[in-house]
């Protein structure tokens, strides 16, 4: 009896033993700076999926402003803007690097043709475009197949009939074409692919009110509704796709508090995993709106704004897992982290780490 008793305690302990958790993997995040203070680069910290907290700040890369980052699909490389105006006669940079067991390795560099570029997309066919703020101009690359930057081609968004003056603030390659969010022109611009370059779409232009300012976008899953946060007039503008496959307004909301009178220029806009929310940053404000999806219709619901937790949220970004925001704050140098409620999508503050003018967070 007593052997029959060993034995089923033993039974009991490598059973319970088998049932512990592995250790949670940390998860890498990509940090983009600006340059013009105590920040050298790109730098990267590890992010606990659990507990939402952050440690083991690095810096990777030592590089000018790279304000903003995106990696390829596989992962493998990792692609950065230098947003200044001196790269290379009147322009700003872009740079490749291979991720590597041991970091960060360049690969190579290329200028994008126009000044202060802000935003880098990716697409899995091969081409990154690179959004030139100041130079008023989009810039395609051709990706090699080892990830290096190849041939480029340039579109002016500042032909000569156009009174305004042109910022492209952020590009998105999808399965309709290219789409570009022109802040200066109060457009976002759409482009088809020819066996010569990108051209002008059979829709060339999604028009928004004079002085709205798009800056950046988010498409929902089926793409017939986007979503375009407005940096001038704090506003969220959705269009609704037509029967012929051009966009068209729907709805068009405030991200602000009406009782709000400082300054408000919108940044950054991101939908939850699921589809239910979207998330757009206030500047000067400092909050987070917080807006209820109708994923039947594409409409928008106000549920709420949170306090960043500080100051000047340029860029944000979700958990791959959705339970999780996390705010690049630059005036304040700071990211700060929230818990989300996935279920009424609001958010919950958590803690915070420094780093000098934090402006793009990416997820490995």
């Amino acid at each position: 009896m007593k052997m029959q008793y060993h034995i089923l305690a033993l039974v009991i302990l490598l059973f319970t033993a088998c049932k512990k958790e592995k250790p949670q993997e940390m998860q890498k995040i990509y940090i983009g700076t600006y340059t013009n203070g105590n920040s050298e680069g790109i730098y990267s910290i590890q992010f606990n999926p659990l507990t939402g907290t952050l440690d083991s700040l690095k810096l990777e890369a030592k590089l000018s402003s790279p304000s903003f980052l995106t990696l390829s699909d596989d992962g493998k490389m990792l692609y950065a803007v230098e947003e200044t105006s001196d790269f290379d006669a009147n322009s700003g940079g872009v740079v490749a690097l291979q991720v590597t067991s041991d970091g960060l390795k360049e690969v190579n560099a290329k200028a994008t043709g126009g000044a202060n570029p802000c935003h880098v997309a990716y697409s899995p066919s091969g081409q990154l475009a690179v959004s030139n703020y100041s130079g008023g101009n989009l810039a395609i690359f051709d990706l090699l197949e080892d990830g290096q930057l190849g041939d480029r081609q340039v579109i002016n968004h500042n032909p000569p009939d156009t009174t305004g003056i042109s910022h492209v603030h952020m590009a998105h390659f999808n399965a309709d074409g290219l789409f570009a969010a022109d802040l200066g022109l109060d457009q976002v611009k759409r482009y088809t692919k020819q066996p010569y370059g990108w051209v002008p779409a059979e829709q060339e232009a999604l028009t928004l009110d004079k002085g709205a300012g798009p800056r950046h976008f988010v498409f929902d899953e089926s793409r017939n509704f986007m979503y375009v946060i407005n940096e001038l007039n704090a506003t969220l503008t959705v269009f609704k796709r037509d029967a012929l496959g051009k966009f068209q307004p729907l709805q068009t909301e405030s991200t602000i508090d009406p009782n709000y009178a400082g300054p408000h220029p919108c940044a950054d806009i991101h939908m939850s995993p699921d589809g239910q929310f979207l998330y757009g940053s206030n500047r000067g404000e400092n909050t987070l709106v917080i807006f209820k999806i109708d994923k039947a219709t594409g409409k928008i619901s106000l549920v709420g704004r949170t306090s960043v937790e500080g100051d000047w949220p340029r860029n944000f970004t979700l958990s791959p897992d959705g339970k999780f925001v996390l705010v690049a704050n630059k005036k304040s140098n700071n990211i700060t982290v929230f818990k989300r409620d996935e279920k009424e999508g609001t958010l919950n503050f958590l803690h915070e780490v420094a780093l000098d003018s934090p402006v793009c967070l990416v997820f490995e």
